[in-house]
């Protein structure tokens, strides 16, 4: 795997955006505006997700990066949980649904397959590069 100076490079990052714009969507766009505890709540652990990613990068070790996405992780389940809300009060359709859940369950599986990278890696983190 490539080395990264930036958070925003990460394609699990990229994902994540993404997913955090098509929330921003929905609660733009449908009755999900007015309901606004759910509002919230999804709008915050979606961007969670994001700015977990974020933080763990900008910690400079493996440990703590995994750390975060393990954090990472369970705000993109709890994102799910309250997408599967939003369908089940109709706020979207059930072909919108599918294909939102199936990202954020791909974020999930990139999520794995990354913080196993880091655990196997050999760099320790940038905060360790040029230190004996």
């Amino acid at each position: 795997m490539a080395h990264y100076d930036k958070f925003e490079d990460l394609d699990i990052y990229k994902l994540s955006r993404i997913q955090c714009s098509n929330i921003w969507e929905i609660i733009i766009t449908t009755g999900l505006s007015k309901d606004y505890k759910l509002k919230e709540q999804i709008n915050g652990s979606s961007g969670s997700v994001m700015d977990n990613i974020a933080e763990g990068f900008g910690r400079g070790g493996n440990k703590e990066f995994i750390q975060f996405l393990g954090y990472t992780r369970g705000s993109n389940n709890e994102t799910r949980a309250q997408l599967q809300r939003i369908f089940d009060r109709n706020y979207i359709s059930e072909s919108l649904f599918v294909e939102i859940y199936s990202k954020s369950e791909t974020i999930n599986e990139q999520l794995s397959k990354f913080m196993v990278y880091l655990k196997l890696s050999d760099r320790r983190g940038s905060k360790f590069d040029n230190k004996e």
